[in-house]
């Protein structure tokens, strides 16, 4: 990575940790910041170039608090997909791959032919909902979003934002990244990575 691009992937990371931006507007924020004006889309790092600088800096400055709202946010998420067990939830994002920090929502992709179903589902369980747009995980145009806020104590919620697949769109989901990291999780495989990470053990995404 040359000296712009790596310049630009750690001003962008810091902005993800410290203002909770997402990977596309932290880009954009941090070229203008940079540079002032527009900027080739080959000049800017890749996504995978400002979540390594995301990881060094939670390694470098967040070490005495990340870890903590991380398994927070894993418990949240693990509550809010017991919650839609019925759709086949799938985690993504921060909370999954273990960069997730309290300015973090959850991102949980939902795998269902009732998409209907999970609208009602809110309804009757009394959760409050707006209806937004998502690109979808493989670039496949865009699909439906139904954005809330996940109750987790009686005084505290977290943004959830709940992706609406078709089963078939399932393929392909938890093919492994050019890292070999599987890039969402499952219930059972968040479970997992809750007990390892509740007793240490450290599990990875390519588990």
């Amino acid at each position: 990575m040359d000296s712009l691009r790596a310049e630009l992937a750690a001003l962008a990371a810091r902005l993800i940790v410290e203002d909770g931006l997402d990977y596309g507007s932290a880009k954009r924020k941090a070229a203008k910041r940079l540079l002032g004006n527009r900027v080739a889309h080959d000049m800017l790092p890749s996504n995978d170039e400002i979540e390594q600088q995301v990881r060094e800096e939670l390694a470098l400055f967040h070490t005495d608090t990340q870890p903590a709202q991380l398994l927070h946010l894993r418990r949240a998420a693990l509550a809010l997909m017991e919650e839609f067990a019925a759709f086949n939830p799938h985690l993504a994002g921060a909370v999954w791959n273990g960069t997730a920090t309290e300015r973090s929502d959850l991102h949980v992709l939902l795998f269902t032919d009732d998409g209907k179903g999970v609208e009602i589902h809110c309804i009757d369980h009394g959760l409050a909902y707006q209806v937004g747009e998502a690109p979808h995980y493989a670039g496949r145009g865009r699909v439906e979003r139904l954005t809330l806020h996940w109750p987790v104590r009686a005084t505290e919620s977290v943004p959830a934002h709940l992706s609406l697949y078709t089963e078939k769109d399932q393929r392909g989901a938890l093919l492994p990244d050019a890292q070999g990291r599987t890039p969402r999780g499952t219930l059972p495989a968040l479970r997992r990575l809750l007990a390892a990470q509740e007793d240490g053990s450290g599990e990875t995404l390519g588990d």
